[in-house]
């Protein structure tokens, strides 16, 4: 496979064909779909692996990128499971009839009987437009209508398909749009057989807890040791097996061949991804900005002294600089109520959040992701002053009228300030990774992102099974040790 070199600025992306193409030959195509999927079974991810697969044993074509996983904002409430949306990135000579197979497979593939609105765009280009590059951006943390995303597809003249209601087409362009330059990590997924489909998902647990231990931390969320849970495998009908996140595809292929699996699968497909990045949590908001489903982060003030709630969840309030306030939930299973409950006010923070719609008996409120304690005020607390001969503690003689001692009859009009010791510090709490969304950043990424624009040929392709293998993987031996 062909070395394409590939750089992305803010408003153009400058792709080099080999000097045995021209630019002429090779037109650069950018292949967008979500929503294929529902609750009750198939798999967008899937779906892109399937595709995959076709376009590899096509000689004029070339992919120019990793396939792309993107995580979309994560409190849409009417998303099937992860909000994930693909996109493929190929070279190729001839478009139409790739974006022929493209939506017959996809209308022919995706879970429509049982809800699923997937949406398909195709478009062709070195150049992203900025309109959709910003409605990427956009829907990592808002939320977006149809027809949003129908106004810059006619404009920009992209072709679009749609099935049922359409609502997959957002998704779609958001992920043509996101070209992940800055921060972004690695998924390697693993696919179950047609027939294992819905049956128990089976792992040696033991090579999952060596695997992480051996790897951490260029993989990561392989499991939560406090609860000792296996994180890597979902629990759904899909055809998901299991998925290795990490640092780069190298490390989280060798991790997911490494766990010798007894059920035979279908195969694998490395992502490049947004997951791991808090991606959904870069944009600062005021409070008078925050509308229901959205995501961020603001810095305020605790204005109202938490309480704890039935089952462990608390409850505290922010005012930001405009002193709007606003009610902040901590819920217990992220294990953040153990540090929330001990706020004050005057204490100043930013928090990460996603915000509840206002519900029957429930006022609108944000549900905390992070909370970063940036200044603690401080709790002083009036004492009657000591008695200097015999230390003891002096008693009031009325309102303004000082203290004395009742033994020795010593007064005095002063009373001492003690300031009490707090029990936290600042600094940056995440909830336990039991509770981590797919966007949310791991403590340990945290001043190790990925911050440069990334650049194909850094990752490079030997060969199509370097990120993707559609067959048995139980007879690859060469990668199951570290």
């Amino acid at each position: 496979m062909g070395t394409y070199r590939i750089s992305f600025t803010l408003r153009k992306a400058a792709i080099q064909v080999p000097a045995c193409e021209t630019a002429e030959d090779l037109n650069i195509l950018h292949l967008g779909f979500d929503n294929t999927d529902s609750i009750q079974g198939k798999c967008t991810t899937h779906l892109a692996f399937k595709i995959a697969d076709y376009l590899l044993k096509k000689n004029e074509i070339k992919f120019v990128d990793f396939p792309l996983l993107i995580r979309l904002n994560p409190n849409i409430p009417w998303k099937t499971r992860g909000n994930g949306a693909v996109c493929l990135r190929i070279a190729t000579r001839g478009s139409e009839h790739i974006i022929d197979y493209v939506k017959n497979f996809i209308s022919l593939n995706s879970d429509i009987s049982n809800g699923a609105n997937p949406g398909f765009v195709a478009y062709e280009g070195i150049t992203i437009p900025t309109s959709v590059r910003q409605f990427s951006r956009t829907a990592l943390y808002n939320v977006l209508c149809l027809n949003d995303a129908e106004k810059i597809i006619e404009n920009e003249s992209i072709q679009c398909y749609k099935c049922g209601n359409g609502h997959g087409s957002i998704g779609a362009l958001a992920a043509i749009g996101c070209l992940l330059e800055g921060d972004h990590t690695f998924e390697a997924i693993s696919y179950r057989t047609e027939e294992n489909v819905g049956t128990p998902r089976s792992l040696n647990e033991q090579l999952v807890l060596k695997m992480s231990a051996v790897t951490f931390p260029r993989t990561f969320n392989n499991i939560d040791a406090v609860h000792k849970r296996i994180l890597i495998t979902p629990h759904g009908p899909d055809p998901v097996f299991c998925g290795i996140r990490g640092e780069d595809p190298t490390t989280v292929l060798k991790s997911l061949l490494s766990l010798q699996t007894t059920e035979v699968l279908e195969g694998y497909m490395v992502f490049r991804t947004n997951q791991g990045t808090n991606m959904h949590l870069q944009n600062q908001l005021a409070l008078s900005q925050v509308k229901p489903f959205m995501a961020g982060y603001v810095r305020g003030t605790v204005s109202k002294i938490p309480y704890i709630l039935q089952g462990g969840h608390v409850l505290f309030e922010i005012s930001d600089i405009a002193r709007d306030t606003y009610p902040v939930a901590v819920y217990e299973p992220t294990d953040l109520g153990r540090i929330a409950k001990q706020l004050v006010i005057g204490d100043v923070v930013d928090i990460g959040f996603g915000v509840r719609e206002e519900q029957s008996g429930h006022s609108r409120i944000l549900n905390l992701e992070y909370l970063a304690v940036l200044r603690l005020n401080s709790i002083v607390h009036t004492q009657n002053p000591l008695c200097k001969v015999c230390r003891k503690r002096m008693k009031s003689e009325g309102k303004g009228k000082g203290y004395q001692c009742k033994e020795c009859k010593i007064k005095t009009i002063k009373k001492y300030n003690v300031t009490v010791k707090r029990d936290i510090v600042e600094g940056f709490y995440l909830s336990s990774n039991k509770s981590h969304r797919h966007l949310t950043k791991p403590l340990h990424r945290f001043g190790r992102e990925n911050s440069y624009p990334y650049v194909p040929g850094i990752y490079p392709f030997p060969n199509p099974n370097s990120f993707h293998r559609k067959g048995h993987l139980n007879d690859r031996t060469e990668c199951r040790s570290f």
